[in-house]
């Protein structure tokens, strides 16, 4: 059976990923593995309360990646550490509406145009039920 974890150890898991990952980049992805737009997350990272961290990023905006062409669907998102080594897979991009991890003003990005994120927060994986 998987362990269940109370609120102080997810505390500290969150806080200590996000830690690793401080100064490091937040990157959006189409369905293919391709970056279509790279935050920076802040020297800080962002904050953690109870299980969830909210990132902190340098700017809610940037530009969409050459490699987005002239409109390709974001999907998921990554984050890497200040080396550039991938730390966190798996988040969720979708609009505000949505349940999504990383939640984008317009999840169809093309190349030069403004990317923005309205909000980007990541919950500890939940307990087994």
């Amino acid at each position: 059976m998987p362990p269940i974890y109370d609120t102080t150890v997810k505390t500290a898991r969150m806080t200590a990923t996000r830690d690793s990952v401080a100064n490091g980049t937040l990157e959006i992805l189409s369905a293919a593995n391709v970056v279509l737009a790279t935050f920076g997350l802040d020297a800080d990272g962002g904050s953690v309360s109870g299980d969830v961290w909210s990132l902190e990023l340098d700017a809610a905006t940037v530009a969409g990646e050459d490699a987005a062409g002239a409109g390709t669907t974001a999907t998921k998102g990554r984050i890497k550490n200040s080396g550039g080594t991938v730390r966190v897979t798996g988040l969720t991009v979708g609009d505000p509406a949505s349940s999504a991890d990383i939640k984008l003003i317009n999840t169809s990005i093309s190349d030069g145009q403004d990317v923005t994120i309205n909000s980007a927060q990541i919950q500890h994986a939940p307990d087994p039920a």
